[in-house]
């Protein structure tokens, strides 16, 4: 059985510039865009708020929600942060992580 795997996007504040990933390890992967540890997107847009995200049961179905919301145009993922988390609120402490 494989872990539970996580889908995410995180932004730089509301209506910021979004970043879409996903992991087998939330928290951590998670952490390490906040703390810029890794080089990149997100670190150079300072894009490190959880904002949305979904948990799979196998990694493979998070990758193809990924891919596909990658694909998606901007407005759609912003409805799809809003109705999961209006008031835009950082996800990543009421997670306890």
């Amino acid at each position: 059985m494989e872990r539970r795997s996580h889908v995410y996007m995180l932004a730089s504040r509301r209506n910021g510039t979004l970043y879409t990933g996903s992991t087998t390890d939330l928290a951590r992967r998670v952490h390490e865009h906040r703390t810029g540890a890794m080089p990149g997107f997100t670190r150079d847009y300072s894009v490190t708020m959880l904002v949305w995200y979904e948990e799979y049961s196998r990694i493979i179905d998070a990758r193809i929600r990924e891919y596909a919301i990658k694909r998606w145009r901007r407005a759609w993922k912003l409805a799809l942060i809003d109705a999961f988390n209006p008031a835009w609120r950082d996800l990543y402490e009421d997670l306890g992580f």
